[in-house]
């Protein structure tokens, strides 16, 4: 498989729907392993953020990305057009807080983006598998995930209203089928929950030309498109916000009634817990050439996401060779802490000497460690996820914050300072 970009530039106008601000979007090709990623052209800066679980900023009724109010809302009906295409890396403009929500469905954005046409970029996809089943519970919503050869979804939603009632759909999410069987499925609201909305500040933007609107017994504006046009759209909120893992999906997922926000952390879980291969990483030759620690102190295997001056993510394989097993407790292996803690710092590291010139000439010296916790032991077959972010950077100077997860269970976490200096 290749990586995927648009051929051309396309752009689509209209009005947000919680904001209420007209905005337009501009989706445009985008180099290799650059990823999908936004970027708020009305802002000074023009701040750009990726389309990733980390970016997220909220949930409710929508799914919104970005930080400190540089953010992009209602960014689930694009995404969803984005995955179905399949398209690793892309840029998307935006100039105004929110994408537009045009008829409420899938289809605008797919038929812009289809329009563009599609280009080959060098490298690999990004592609997640499931070894095994697991489940998550948010909320109301909750998820089980099966292996599978390609993306399938199955939603089962539930509502007390004559039209809706229990709804059950599963679809297969190739181009063909998303563009068949979801992509003109509209978002859905009551009549009676828009005063409610509007006073937290949503739904600005709302019309009857904008979704499917319910009256206690029926629909005030027109037919419906599927009898079971509200399942249908769901799923197609569940493959947008399935697009913010940053690759593609081999996965059976079963969703009963989904949410944006267990949607992201579903994301969040395939992307800490399920295999992935391909994409841009940084193999053990470069780690090797970026720091300094060799056997049997070097607790980095590869770096699989590193982005400057923000994060970085590394991986660390726990086998039962490791020379610490032979006297930490050898009947009873589990990894020292203070290893753990090393692992996530050589992986901060990482990010730290990615800013430098000759980072052969430098080291890193961490200056103190704070709020450390341990959450679970780590034992041999176990493979480190460690979630790094920089928190502040002056000079030579940061702060990081670090996350470490075994299977999508958070083992460690802890606070670090670090400095560079010439060796």
């Amino acid at each position: 498989m290749s990586r995927r970009t648009l051929a051309g530039p396309v752009a689509v106008t209209g009005t947000g729907l919680h904001t209420g601000a007209t905005t337009t979007v501009r989706c445009l090709p985008a180099p290799a392993a650059s990823g999908v990623r936004f970027r708020r052209v009305d802002l000074d800066g023009q701040p750009e953020f990726a389309a990733s679980v980390d970016q997220v900023d909220a949930t409710e009724r929508r799914t919104a990305l970005g930080r400190h109010g540089q953010t992009v809302d209602t960014v689930e009906h694009l995404l969803a057009a984005v995955t179905a295409l399949e398209l690793d890396d892309l840029l998307i403009e935006v100039d105004g807080p929110e994408a537009p929500i045009l008829d409420g469905s899938f289809q605008p954005y797919l038929a812009a983006l289809e329009s563009g046409g599609i280009a080959e970029n060098p490298g690999d996809p990004t592609v997640f598998t499931v070894a095994t089943p697991f489940t998550l519970t948010v909320g109301e919503a909750s998820y089980v995930v099966a292996p599978a050869k390609a993306l399938r979804i199955t939603a089962t939603i539930e509502w007390d209203h004559p039209l809706i009632g229990r709804q059950v759909g599963t679809f297969d999410v190739t181009h063909k089928a998303f563009r068949q069987e979801i992509a003109a499925a509209r978002t859905f609201g009551f009549a009676h929950e828009v005063d409610g909305l509007r006073a937290k500040g949503l739904l600005k933007g709302a019309t009857v030309e904008s979704a499917v609107v319910m009256s206690e017994d029926g629909v005030l504006n027109g037919p419906l498109r599927w009898a079971d046009e509200f399942v249908r759209h769901k799923v197609g909120d569940i493959v947008g916000d399935l697009g913010l893992t940053g690759g593609r999906l081999r996965a059976h997922v079963i969703a009963t009634r989904p949410s944006h926000e267990g949607n992201v952390a579903l994301a969040r879980m395939i992307v800490r817990s399920a295999s992935r291969r391909g994409g841009q990483v940084l193999d053990i030759r470069r780690i090797l050439e970026v720091i300094p620690h060799r056997y049997p102190f070097l607790l980095v295997d590869r770096i699989l996401e590193i982005e400057p001056r923000k994060r970085v993510v590394g991986l660390k394989n726990v086998t039962i060779n490791e020379p610490f097993f032979q006297g930490h407790f050898p009947d009873h292996p589990i990894m020292p802490g203070v290893l753990i803690v090393e692992s996530m710092a050589q992986v901060g590291g990482m990010l730290l000497m990615d800013e430098l010139d000759g980072p052969g000439e430098k080291v890193v010296y961490f200056m103190s460690l704070d709020n450390i916790k341990f959450r679970r032991p780590v034992v041999p077959g176990d493979q480190i996820r460690q979630e790094v972010e920089m928190v502040q950077l002056r000079g030579r100077t940061c702060r990081l914050r670090g996350l470490a997860y075994v299977d999508g269970q958070l083992v460690c976490e802890a606070d670090m300072m670090a400095m560079v200096v010439d060796k």
